[in-house]
């Protein structure tokens, strides 16, 4: 069995500093460059982890890009209905798709509409939604929304339409309420695995008064079980593949509102967190209320909790992020922001 230290050292090319690689028999701290898999001297991970070389992940074969999921958000189609109301529609996929979350490493997940996390679905306080899920997977899947909405379009077996079958499709329709930052999830079991696999995604409800305009951007916390046993996992990412937003920055303006909307949905693992250098932002758990909680720099997550990160940066620079447990950072949940002038 390959442990997550094992796989920092093998085909994923994760550079470790010498001080996190295992010891030799003699007790004595081995060099990187005496073991098979670990990164040449010189590249020894003093910089913090990453993958070898900087090398990265095809995203145009993936079919998805972190950088684009960051700050893309699906408000669906809109209507009206008769008595006036706003009425937004979706269809939205079960998939099974081979995903490369490592350079070299690829990973059969379980998707909707075909990338992981699922697309960010938003909304206001009041509409009609209809959510066509149509199920093109090789297996029974549901999607279950947090927030406020009938039994049978819960999404879980047994209770209204309950699974929907490879082949078959199902629209669940409820009103946005309440406002907040919420998500939705397969709710099949074995659950722990329909997660793990990919089966999540944001779900936005604006309130109706809306938010004050800001650079908004959605980040979904969450892990990759290469395994499969169900022991923990090998990769952390935000927004679907480690070390995203080391290669690529995430770019933002001094002075301007940044609004986060991070969920934390990590499998396998009890809790995640999030911190941030050089600043600090107001915490908004679960986004609905329009006061901060708190003025902080960190925050943790059990898994489905999530929370709204309003910030500005009073200065340019490049200020790190990343999950404030080492061992997630280190494998790959991990960035920048480059802010300018």
């Amino acid at each position: 069995m390959t442990t997550r230290r094992d796989f920092l050292m093998g085909a994923a090319g994760i550079a470790l500093a010498p001080s996190q690689l295992p010891h030799d028999g003699h007790g004595s701290g081995a060099s990187a460059s005496d073991r098979p898999g670990a990164v040449p001297a010189g590249h020894s991970g003093v910089n913090g982890a990453t993958f070898r070389s900087g090398a990265g992940v095809d995203t145009v074969a993936n079919g998805f890009d972190p950088a684009a999921i960051l700050r893309e958000f699906d408000p669906g189609t809109v209507s009206v209905t008769a008595d006036g109301r706003t009425r937004r529609e979706w269809t939205i996929l079960a998939q099974d798709k081979e995903i490369e979350v490592a350079p070299g490493v690829r990973f059969p997940a379980w998707t909707f509409n075909g990338r992981v996390p699922g697309p960010t679905l938003r909304c206001t306080e009041g509409d009609e939604l209809r959510i066509r899920f149509v199920n093109d997977s090789a297996h029974p899947h549901t999607m279950h929304f947090h927030g406020i909405h009938p039994a049978d379009m819960d999404g879980v077996p047994m209770v209204g339409r309950g699974v929907i079958s490879p082949g078959e499709e199902f629209t669940y329709t409820f009103d946005a309420e309440p406002f907040g930052l919420h998500l939705y999830h397969c709710h099949v079991g074995p659950l722990a695995e329909h997660i793990a696999r990919g089966m999540y995604g944001t779900f936005i409800v604006d309130p109706r008064q809306g938010r004050p305009p800001a650079d908004e951007m959605v980040m979904v916390q969450h892990g990759w079980n290469t395994t499969f046993d169900g022991q923990g996992n090998q990769l952390y990412a935000v927004n679907g593949i480690p070390f995203a937003y080391m290669r690529n920055p995430v770019r933002v303006q001094a002075g301007e509102l940044i609004r986060i909307y991070l969920v934390n949905i990590l499998e396998y693992d009890p809790i995640n967190s999030f911190h941030l250098h050089g600043n600090f932002f107001d915490y908004y758990p679960t986004g609905t209320r329009l006061q901060p909680a708190e003025f902080t720099d960190t925050v943790m997550q059990a898994q489905g909790q999530r929370g709204i990160c309003e910030l500005r940066f009073p200065r340019p620079g490049r200020f790190m992020f990343h999950a404030h447990k080492t061992e997630f950072a280190d494998l790959g949940w991990m960035g920048f922001f480059e802010v300018t002038e």
